[in-house]
């Protein structure tokens, strides 16, 4: 008998991790891998989880989450035209974590879950880790990362219960339009699928159009949950703070799995989300504002470069760069970016097949890095 358990031992291990992993192994790595703000946590925010502490609350706090962060989730909600009430909303420890208690609380053994082809890394491990089946629907560089309807359609099954949506997508930056939300709400109302949507990135957008949800679309509210937090828009990657938004049946079941895991977020990193949500949003627009700079420094740089492109990505702050005219794979690429010029950038098969041929730059880093980044680049183009 095996110490571990067979799903564990089809639980696919991450490349982003891999690769970052083999970066350590070289003195003064240029890192474009980690998908991570290089800004610190605005004070305001630091200040409210210290005075936390200072207060001494130390100790469990409720399993939902303490009531003024689901309150000023709630209303956050309200401002774009959307209605959770507190005992809808339950906070965790990153993102990550209520969607694991989202999928746990929603699939059964042997379900399946569709997601796009490349997606974000743990999307699949996720669903083999629990005993369900993640089913890929490939998504292309031509259609903006999109789902084409058609294709979820065809991957649908009698044992289809979930569609995992990411917009904007990490890796690729692609984000879904209204139109094409509207046509996969009505196909999941048809066919009685569930949707998580990983809404993580929906302030990064690059267009002038407005976020769209697909729980804004008829029948689409009891039959979704939103999946949220505070990493990348307030710079709060490591204080790990997320919280999921549904109805309330699934809410409370997670809240009862929540207790098998985490017991409840600490207090002091809940007041910070408070302070991130009811104070200025001034600290917000300055990292957009050098978010969209940066996206365009970088996204310039590589379209001047003979053997590389890319497609102007409409959200999130990852460039997802098609390799495919230098013959090699994009794990091979990477790993002679690495090795030749020091330069770290996660292969695009590390997401799924369909990103194979293409290699994921974060540009959440200043403009020398960028410039140098450029630099080494074009210089390792020029040896293939």
């Amino acid at each position: 008998m095996s110490f571990l358990s067979e799903k564990s031992k089809g639980t696919p291990s991450s490349v982003i991790r891999e690769f970052v992993g083999l970066s350590y192994k070289y003195d003064k790595v240029l890192s474009f891998g980690f998908g991570q703000p290089d800004f610190v946590t605005p004070r305001h925010i630091l200040d409210a989880a210290v005075a936390s502490i200072q207060r001494g609350e130390t100790f469990y706090a409720p399993n939902t989450g303490i009531l003024p962060l689901r309150e000023a989730i709630s209303e956050s909600y309200a401002k774009r035209g959307l209605s959770y009430n507190p005992d809808e909303i339950l906070i965790g420890s990153g993102a990550i974590s209520v969607l694991m208690l989202a999928a746990t609380a929603i699939l059964d053994i042997g379900d399946e879950m569709i997601i796009s082809d490349p997606c974000y890394a743990s999307y699949d491990s996720l669903a083999i880790q629990l005993g369900a089946v993640p089913v890929r629907v490939r998504v292309t560089e031509e259609n903006g990362f999109m789902f084409d309807p058609k294709d979820v359609r065809a991957a649908i099954t009698d044992k289809t219960k979930v569609l995992l949506l990411n917009s904007p997508s990490n890796p690729t930056g692609g984000v879904a339009t209204r139109e094409n939300l509207e046509a996969l709400a009505k196909l999941c109302v048809e066919k009685d699928i569930y949707v998580i949507t990983d809404e993580m990135y929906r302030e990064l957008l690059w267009t002038d159009e407005p976020y769209v949800s697909i729980t804004e679309f008829p029948g689409m509210r009891e039959r979704t949950m939103i999946i949220d937090g505070f990493s990348k828009t307030y710079a709060m990657t490591g204080l790990r703070l997320g919280y999921a938004a549904g109805p309330r049946e699934v809410i409370v079941k997670m809240t009862q799995l929540l207790e098998n895991v985490l017991s409840s977020v600490f207090t002091a990193v809940q007041w910070a989300g408070v302070a991130a949500l009811t104070g200025s949003q001034d600290c917000v627009k300055e990292m957009m504002d050098l978010y969209r700079h940066r996206r365009k420094l970088l996204l310039d740089g590589i379209n001047a470069i003979e053997g590389i492109s890319c497609k102007d990505p409409k959200g999130a702050f990852y460039l997802f760069a098609n390799i495919q005219t230098t013959g090699l794979d994009s794990r091979t690429f990477a790993t002679k970016l690495l090795e030749q010029e020091k330069m770290l950038v996660i292969p695009g098969v590390g997401f799924g097949p369909g990103g194979e041929g293409f290699v994921r730059f974060c540009y959440a880093t200043n403009d020398e890095s960028i410039h140098d980044g450029v630099q080494r680049l074009r210089r390792f183009m020029k040896t293939l």
